[in-house]
């Protein structure tokens, strides 16, 4: 890396240890104490003021967006101040899991990276100064769940686990004590998102977008349980196909099916330019199972080797009712969809692209607004290629999956403007995105600390947007294929710049798709 890539990469380095596979972060923590933050943002001013810009124009203004996000994130915004995410990310084990090097490596560098836990926690403890209430509660469950993995014998973790406590009770204290109120306030956010994608936002405007996606989504939802079933309403049969689901034993099984399914559909349909390597699938890691499912890809600087599809079935010590509703969640309605989303054509067949990217900005940098839109995208575009095209609970399942993730992006701006609370974000969720309760309130809660996670659909209305304009633009020479190739060409590009892929250059120099070297 130079000089500029490096001070980036030193702001991000959870990030871009594991979607990257910068392992030389291996064991390496981020300084994320008030003076490591101000070292780093010192850092970052003079490698901007004193590298040469990058040949490439494209990758220049990627790396400018990087550098700008950071500072924002950092200066403008003190989010390690209020996050404890960042400082959750900081300190997690988990990537050391996978088999991008040897395991005694591997060992040696989860060790290293254990035994600075308590620098690590005094540097969360230091800067979470404004740390909310709302944010708190949210969060402490997975503050709690960070030494899941962690035997004090195995790890001679005594030290680790110490300290461990200590973050686990600042965060219970905040949520206690902490400021009522949530809120980054409508301006922080349109630039948070805005610095992070290289546009300027308005929220106004991204509202009523949302809102348009709501409308479309609701009548392809309503469209498809008619076909379906004409007698019944959506929201009842939505409820009996929900609660349609393999028991804990089989949704791992269920999944792999349908990976192999998707996979082999891609493939025959030729809509991503690489799908070599291997997908696995198994169950998540012990500090990561609060998620459902989730991607460990292959990063684009490490060997290659397997890529996982980690799914999280129930507890079995959880209570009945509350196993029976995570369940809901692997549903032979929705788990289709949640599949396409994480493997092919969504992330999975991007991991494998951005292991064929040519420059080291592309390779490194990824926006999570495109790497999310992309995946969300993947979902609808499997409907529209014909996948299970005479099951019409694969179209439901897409659309109730859409349903959620536009009702983050209505939330997300309602709960940091002020123009909703948690209370009201978990009506909306149940009300518009047809979760039972506890699924809508942890949604809602989410939206407190992740105020960007509205980024899925905002992801995908751009990327179809996009589509649109390439069709236009290239007349006859337009497929979805050569689409794709010139977009993941770019790796996974800020939203502003996207159209780079538009390009003639680029899309006639694109990998023709369907390849699998």
């Amino acid at each position: 890396m130079d000089t500029r890539l490096r001070a980036v990469c030193d702001l991000m380095v959870p990030v871009v240890r594991e979607m990257a596979g910068r392992h030389e972060y291996d064991g390496v923590p981020q300084d994320l104490s008030p003076e490591g933050v101000r070292r780093g943002l010192d850092a970052l001013a003079r490698a901007r003021r004193d590298t040469p810009a990058r040949p490439d124009p494209h990758d220049e203004a990627h790396l400018g967006v990087f550098e700008e996000a950071v500072r924002v994130q950092f200066a403008e915004l003190e989010l390690h101040r209020r996050d404890p995410y960042l400082h959750l990310s900081n300190l997690e084990l988990a990537a050391y899991d996978r088999a991008y090097a040897p395991e005694p490596e591997r060992a040696e560098a989860r060790r290293r990276h254990l035994a600075q836990w308590p620098d690590v926690v005094d540097a969360a403890i230091a800067s979470l100064d404004r740390l909310s209430a709302p944010v708190a509660g949210a969060l402490l469950a997975a503050v709690r769940g960070l030494a899941a993995g962690v035997d004090p014998a195995r790890d001679a973790a005594a030290d680790a686990l110490v300290a461990h406590e200590r973050l686990v009770a600042h965060v219970a204290r905040a949520a206690e004590t902490g400021d009522p109120d949530p809120r980054l306030g409508g301006a922080a956010l349109a630039q948070l998102m805005g610095s992070q994608e290289g546009v300027v936002v308005d929220l106004s405007e991204l509202a009523d977008a949302a809102e348009a996606e709501r409308g479309r989504m609701q009548a392809l939802l309503t469209e498809s349980c008619a076909a379906l079933d004409p007698r019944r309403k959506p929201a009842e049969l939505v409820q009996e196909l929900t609660a349609d689901h393999p028991d804990a034993s089989g949704v791992i099984p269920e999944a792999a099916e349908l990976t192999r399914e998707l996979v082999e559909f891609t493939r025959e349909r030729r809509l991503v330019p690489y799908l070599d390597g291997e997908c696995r699938v198994g169950l998540a890691p012990a500090s990561r199972r609060w998620s459902s499912a989730m991607m460990t890809w292959a990063a684009p600087y490490e060997p290659d080797a397997p890529s996982w599809y980690h799914v999280t079935p129930p507890d079995p010590a959880w209570p009945r009712e509350q196993r029976e509703e995570w369940l809901t969640l692997f549903s032979r309605t929705g788990l289709p969809a949640v599949t396409a989303h994480e493997v092919a054509p969504g992330h999975y067949s991007h991991g494998r692209a951005l292991r064929h990217a040519t420059t080291d900005v592309r390779r490194t940098l990824h926006s999570l607004a495109f790497c999310e839109g992309w995946a969300h995208y993947a979902e609808e575009m499997c409907v529209e290629e014909g996948f299970r095209s005479g099951d019409p609970r694969f179209a439901i399942g897409v659309a109730l999956e859409a349903l959620v993730r536009v009702t983050r992006l209505t939330c997300a701006i309602g709960l940091h403007t002020g123009a909703m609370d948690v209370a009201e974000a978990t009506e909306r969720f149940i009300r518009d995105a047809h979760l039972a309760r506890a699924a809508a309130a942890s949604e809602a809660r989410r939206g407190t600390f992740d105020a960007a996670y509205g980024r899925y659909t905002w992801g995908k209305l751009a990327l179809l947007s996009l589509r649109e304009r390439a069709r236009e633009r290239w007349g006859a020479d337009f497929t979805p294929a050569r689409f794709h190739a010139a977009l993941l060409a770019l790796g996974s590009p800020p939203l502003g710049l996207v159209d780079a892929a538009l390009d003639a250059r680029v899309r006639d120099a694109a990998p023709r798709a369907g390849r699998t070297p």
